[in-house]
């Protein structure tokens, strides 16, 4: 199983971004969860969304809430992070994360595979 992500760059705030998030090597989808985070210099990595994918349920960081969005589309192994921007996201890797059988909870220690990241910069 491999992720990889893509999307970032340089946004300003109000800005709207998406990020995407290839999963190879999977079978059957369903079966997995699909975490989002970030981590901004010096910081620790930080919870941004999740969800299951054969599930309806998503779940978004209190410091997101409102502005992302998460979703995915099955016929591309594809989960997606559409982000309006705010100056205070500053700028942070946005790492994706997939576990099979996962509950989609919002802790790194739940997710196995991960990505390399990609980084987003907010800035006027």
């Amino acid at each position: 199983v491999q992720v990889t992500e893509s999307g970032g760059g340089s946004v300003q705030p109000g800005d709207s971004l998406t990020l995407s998030c290839v999963l190879s090597g999977i079978t059957t989808l369903s079966n997995y969860a699909v975490g989002w985070f970030r981590q901004r210099p010096g910081t620790q990595r930080e919870f941004v969304a999740a969800f299951k994918w054969g599930g309806s349920a998503k779940r978004y960081g209190d410091s997101v809430e409102g502005r992302f969005t998460i979703s995915r589309d099955t016929s591309k192994n594809t989960a997606y992070l559409q982000m309006t921007s705010r100056r205070r996201d500053g700028t942070a890797v946005y790492y994706c994360a997939a576990e099979r059988w996962g509950g989609g909870a919002p802790y790194e220690r739940e997710y196995a595979t991960w990505g390399r990241g990609t980084q987003v910069t907010v800035s006027s």
